[in-house]
Formats: C-alpha cells, sequence, structure tokens
C-alpha cells in the first residue's frame, strides 16, 4: 500500500470536526474493502474517497465532502459494535490533512547490536529461517489491487506448504494462515513501530522478505498503548513522549527469508524497520536495493482475543 497523502490528529477544542476519519480496526487486512468501507459510511453522506492510513492495512481515513457527514459517522460508529461488520468495534477519530508533511520521526541509535539469528535476540517466540524460499521461487509478479479478495492466489501454495511444516511450540493450527497482504518498500523505506492488532489476527504471523534486506528492531514498551496518546499524531503508532523507556533488540533479514512470530513476540513486540538507505550489520555496510517486497501471512480472528498480554490488547481496553 502507498499513502500519498499524510493525515494527523485534529487538534484545537472538542467541538472541532473535519471531512475526513481516521478509522483502526478497519481495512483489507481485516477483510474489507474500500469499496466495503465506503458503502457503510455512505449511509451517512456522500463520500470523497477511502485510503489507507498507514502500511498495517487496518486502518483507513474515510473522507467527506461535508463535515457534518462526518460527525454523523463518527457519533454512529465509534465504539460501538457494527452489525454490518459482524459486531466489529471501529475506533474514530477526526483528522486532517497536513499542510507540510514530514516523516515519522522515530529516535533510533545506530548502535544497537544487529543479530543474524532469532536465538540470540532472547525473545520468545520469535524464529527465523533463512533460505526459506529459493532464487527461483522469489521471482513474483505483480499484484493487481483490483483483483477480486477470495481465495490466497496459487502462487503462494509453495509458502503454505513449507509453512505448515514451520516449528512452532504453540500449535500446529498457530501454522493455519488465511489473509495475505503484499508489501512493497522503495529504497530507503523503512516501516513504523506497531504490534499487528490482536482482535484482527491471531496466531502466528509469517513474514517473507523479497528483493532486498532490512534490518528489523523489536521494541518492548512498559506500557502498552494500542491507540495513540492525545497528545501525538493519529498515523505515529507506538512512539509517544511517555514512552522513551523501551527494551530494543534488532535482527538482520536477508532476502528470502521467513520470520516467524508467535506467543510474546507477536502480541506484546512493536516491530519496526528504520528508515535507512544503508544498515551495519556485523561491521559491515550493507546498502538496501531499490525495492524490497515482504509477503505477511496472518489468520483473521473471528472474536475477541484472550491472549496474555493485556497491556498490549486492544480487545481489554474499554
Amino acid at each position: 500500500m502507498v499513502q500519498s497523502k499524510r493525515f494527523t490528529r485534529l487538534k484545537g477544542s472538542d467541538g472541532e470536526t473535519s471531512p475526513n476519519l481516521y478509522v483502526a480496526n478497519c481495512g483489507p487486512a481485516v477483510g474489507l474493502s474500500f469499496e466495503t468501507i465506503a458503502s457503510l459510511f455512505g449511509r451517512f453522506g456522500e463520500v470523497r474517497g477511502v485510503s489507507a492510513a498507514d502500511e498495517s492495512g487496518a486502518r483507513v481515513i474515510v473522507s467527506y465532502f461535508e463535515p457534518a457527514s462526518a460527525q454523523s459517522a463518527l457519533k454512529a460508529l465509534h465504539g460501538h459494535p457494527c452489525p454490518d461488520l459482524g459486531g466489529r468495534l471501529l475506533h474514530i477519530r477526526y483528522s486532517v490533512l497536513e499542510q507540510h508533511p514530514q516523516p515519522s520521526k522515530v529516535p533510533t541509535d545506530d548502535s544497537i547490536s544487529v543479530s543474524s539469528v532469532a536465538s540470540e535476540l532472547g525473545i520468545p517466540g520469535i524464529h527465523l529461517v533463512h533460505d526459506f524460499i529459493t532464487a527461483d521461487e522469489e521471482q513474483t509478479r505483480n499484484v493487481d489491487a483490483k483483483q477480486f479478495l477470495g481465495e490466497l492466489p496459487l502462487f503462494v501454495s509453495p509458502i503454505l506448504e513449507k509453512i505448515s511444516l514451520f516449528s512452532n511450540p504453540e500449535s500446529v493450527e498457530s501454522n493455519i494462515v488465511d489473509q495475505l497482504t503484499v508489501n512493497e518498500y522503495p529504497f530507503g523505506v523503512g516501516l513504523s513501530p506497531h504490534i499487528d492488532t490482536h482482535s484482527a489476527f491471531e496466531g502466528s504471523i509469517f513474514s517473507l522478505s523479497l528483493a532486498g534486506p532490512c534490518i528489523m528492531e523489536l521494541r518492548k514498551y512498559p506500557q502498552g498503548t494500542w491507540l495513540p496518546l492525545p497528545s501525538t499524531s493519529i498515523d505515529v503508532k507506538g512512539e509517544t513522549s511517555e514512552c522513551s523507556n523501551f527494551i530494543r533488540r534488532a535482527i538482520f533479514l536477508p532476502p528470502r527469508s521467513m520470520l516467524s512470530l508467535s506467543g510474546e513476540a507477536r502480541y506484546a513486540w512493536h516491530h519496526y524497520i528504520p528508515h535507512h538507505k544503508i544498515d551495519i550489520v556485523g561491521g559491515r555496510t550493507i546498502k538496501r536495493n531499490s525495492r524490497r517486497v515482504s509477503f505477511t501471512l496472518r489468520k483473521v480472528r473471528n472474536g475477541p482475543c484472550y491472549c496474555e498480554f493485556p497491556q498490549y490488547c486492544d480487545s481489554r481496553k474499554v
């Protein structure tokens, strides 16, 4: 997904409104197409458009022509189970288009040690398999965003077969996936810190790196925050002025490697790819490719999450 415009939380008095809404727990990653979202929100007024709010696929921007329409939709849908979406709970805020967009700033310290194997991280539930696929299997075709969202495409069948045999101490069922997100990262572009929404996905998360390498950083915050605090930009996940104290680990993801996150690694640690053009790994300087593609495979959750990490879980938020 590529977002050409950047939206932030509306600042000012509580009485101010905007024709744009930031909607969390909503998007292709949770099985809702932009067309479905536009149809639902269109009941409150003419929708100008629906776009991705970030790379997660589970947060969108809904833009109306009139602020009154956005106000009606927020009042009717925010924090209430939506029958038309199978009872899904939407979290909605007003947002405005930045006039002078600035890239998300995430504090970094390049002195952090970068591991090449997952066992060095000391994080329960994280595994990395090098050369999970062959160089021939790595050659992928373009993805048509207008394709019907149905069964997973046939070209990922070999990947699914290998995932089914993936060593997982939790259970074999944790390796079952039914949702695929494909992201393309241009040269130097990374990923903001986030935890994949608990209420949207269950079981393990698998991420296959293609075309180019990168470093992934994992962060565990003392206080888990699913939605940004009121004083922060609405589209910056995991980074607030009150969360400067956290545990950091980093791992190098070469092309064709498969990373799996389960248990604590999946539910309690933010994952983040720094916005770098070069990475330092073991004293070596590694230049990122002109593009990197990731295949993220997950299983859509059909009920609330009852994980062992309530401070990071949106299902436990009131």
